[in-house]
């Protein structure tokens, strides 16, 4: 990319502001053009049991983070858009512990990397950044206990019409990529879709789905029917 430095510094304190107390020089440092990492889409920016060298500041698409099980299952823990942060990364930092999750590229990304030692300076001595991180860090937990609620106490078709009815009308995906946010397997989901399908609630089509009985999912996510 040709993009400038200074191009960089306007998105990046646009997208966080809590960065605008940092000295010029470090800011320009942050912001030098061999800084900035771009990754397409599926790329791994992390893995399970590997160090963490820094603190992603995504400028551009979106990371997924989750979770795998020795049997080879997955369950999405959380996303990461622009201007957010990985609690993840933060814990691994702060406790110099490797990462306990991966995270993956699900859109082309643009990202730049706050080195370790600049993320413990800026959380030691900027209230500004401090506050950031840990408001994050309380929106991340909460999100997060939701999500044990969900897969503790609610049945995975309620689960999956909740997802759908949140994704719209037309939702292009696949059942293999609705099986490992939902912390299944695709044949599984496969089978309820099939089963809502039959129920007049969407049609099915190659790696699209369409809702045509909202009310009918919403009653079910409800556990009304």
């Amino acid at each position: 990319m040709n993009t400038p430095p200074e191009d960089f510094a306007h998105s990046l304190l646009v997208l966080y502001p809590a960065l605008r107390s940092l000295p010029a020089d470090q800011l320009a440092a942050l912001c030098q053009a061999t800084a900035l990492r771009t990754l397409p889409a599926g790329a791994q920016l992390f893995t399970e049991q590997e160090n963490c060298l820094g603190f992603p500041l995504i400028l551009a698409g979106t990371i997924k983070v989750v979770k795998s099980t020795a049997a080879g299952r997955e369950m999405l823990l959380y996303r990461v858009e622009p201007g957010g942060s990985c609690i993840i990364t933060s814990s691994c930092l702060l406790g110099h512990s490797p990462y306990s999750a991966r995270g993956v590229a699900e859109t082309p990304l643009s990202l730049l990397i706050l080195p370790g030692s600049l993320f413990e300076r800026l959380l030691a001595g900027n209230s500004l950044f401090r506050g950031f991180v840990f408001h994050l860090f309380a929106e991340r937990i909460a999100e997060l206990m939701q999500l044990v609620e969900e897969v503790a106490f609610h049945r995975l078709d309620q689960r999956l019409a909740k997802l759908l009815l949140a994704r719209g009308t037309s939702i292009r995906t696949t059942h293999q990529a609705l099986a490992e946010e939902l912390g299944s397997v695709r044949e599984i989901v496969s089978r309820l879709l099939k089963g809502f399908a039959e129920q007049g609630l969407v049609t099915l089509g190659r790696e699209q789905i369409s809702v045509i009985d909202r009310q009918g999912l919403k009653e079910l996510a409800d556990n009304r029917r």
